[in-house]
C-alpha cells in the first residue's frame, strides 16, 4: 500500500483582501491578485485567514471576498476558507456560508475569548467535523487565540479522521517537527496535510516532512514560493536554500512600518498590501481599522526591498 497524498499540499498562499479607500472589498483587485497567484503556479488558495483580515470584515464582506476567490479560481486549485470565530456554533455559521459559496475545505482555530482548556478544544474540533461536509483543517495560531494545539491532540484527531490537516502558524518549529513524527507514528494513512505558515523556514519544514506552505509573503512573490517548493520536492536543497534566503530578505518588508505607531497586522498585512500596490497588482494599500496604511516613507522602504528581491 502507498501512503495517500494529502489533498491540500504545495504552495497555498493566504490571500489578502484588497480594500477600497472607503473600506469596501475591492473585487477587481482581488481578481487580479488571485489570477497572478494562479499564473505563478500555486497549488491552492487560503481565503479569509489572518492575512485576509477576516476578523476585521463583516459577514457580507467575507462572503463577497470568498465568492470572488472561488469564482476567479474556477476549480483550478482547491480553495480553503477560514471560519475564524470564537465559539463552535459561530464557526459552524461561517462553515455553512463557506460551503454554500463553493469552498473546498474549511479552516478553524481553537476557541478564543471564551476561557477553555484542552478538553473543550478537542470537543470543539470534533463537533465541527461532525457537523460539516467539507474537510476540516486546524489553524494553530496561539499568538491570536492563546491556545497551542499540541502534536498529541492533532495526531489523535488525524487518526480519528476528524481533521484533514493543520495550518501551523505557531512559529514553534520543534512542535511542528514532533507533529510530523506523531503523524507518521499514529496516522500514516490519513493523508493529513502538514502546512507550515512559517514563511522564512519553509525549506527546513519541507525537509522535516511538511506537505507545503501557507506563506503570507506568497501574496507578494508567489512564483518565488513555487520555485522554493519545487526545489524541495526535487531534493535540490542548495537551490531551495538560495530561494529561501532571497525570500527571507524580502520578508524584511514587515519591518518597514514605524514601530512607534504600528504593530502586528499593520506591519504584516500593511506591508504585503503596500508591496502589491507598488507592483500594480492591487489599487490601494488600504487596511481595516484600527490598522493604518503605510505612509510614504514606509512605502519607500518596502520599495527598496522589492528592488533587492528583483521584483521591480
Amino acid at each position: 500500500m502507498t501512503t495517500p497524498a494529502p489533498r491540500f499540499a504545495g504552495v497555498v498562499p493566504p490571500v489578502v483582501t484588497p480594500l477600497t479607500e472607503e473600506g469596501a472589498v475591492d473585487v477587481a483587485s482581488l481578481e487580479r491578485l488571485v489570477e497572478r497567484m494562479l499564473g505563478a503556479g500555486v497549488d491552492g488558495i487560503f481565503a479569509l485567514g489572518s492575512s485576509g483580515e477576516t476578523v476585521f470584515l463583516t459577514d457580507s464582506q467575507r462572503d463577497q471576498a470568498l465568492e470572488t476567490v472561488v469564482k476567479t479560481v474556477g476549480g483550478a486549485v482547491p480553495v480553503i476558507a477560514g471560519c475564524i470565530e470564537p465559539t463552535t456554533r459561530r464557526v459552524l455559521d461561517r462553515a455553512d456560508a463557506s460551503t454554500r459559496l463553493g469552498a473546498d475545505g474549511l479552516v478553524a482555530t481553537a476557541p478564543f475569548y471564551a476561557i477553555v482548556g484542552p478538553y473543550e478544544v478537542e470537543r470543539h474540533f470534533r463537533s465541527l467535523a461532525a457537523s460539516v461536509e467539507l474537510p476540516l483543517l486546524a489553524y494553530d495560531i496561539p499568538v491570536c487565540v492563546h491556545t497551542k494545539l499540541s502534536p498529541g491532540l492533532l495526531s489523535r484527531l488525524a487518526a480519528d479522521g476528524v481533521l484533514a490537516g493543520v495550518k501551523d502558524s505557531s512559529g514553534d518549529d520543534v512542535s511542528f517537527r514532533q507533529l510530523v513524527l506523531a503523524i507518521v507514528d499514529s496516522a500514516p494513512d490519513s493523508g493529513f496535510s502538514l502546512l507550515t505558515g512559517h514563511e522564512v523556514v519553509v525549506d527546513g519544514m519541507m525537509l522535516a516532512g511538511a506537505s507545503g506552505s501557507v506563506p503570507g509573503l506568497g501574496n507578494v512573490d508567489p512564483a518565488g514560493y513555487v520555485r522554493l517548493h519545487r526545489a524541495c520536492v526535487n531534493g535540490d536543497w542548495d537551490a531551495a536554500r538560495a530561494e529561501q534566503d532571497r525570500l527571507t530578505r524580502l520578508f524584511r518588508i514587515v519591518d518597514a512600518a514605524d514601530p512607534a505607531t504600528a504593530a502586528g497586522a499593520t506591519r504584516g498585512v500593511g506591508a504585503f498590501k503596500t508591496a502589491l500596490a507598488l507592483l500594480g497588482v492591487i489599487d490601494s494599500n488600504a487596511v481595516s481599522l484600527p490598522l493604518r496604511p503605510l505612509d510614504a516613507d514606509e512605502t519607500a522602504r518596502v520599495r527598496g526591498h522589492l528592488e533587492l528581491a528583483g521584483l521591480i
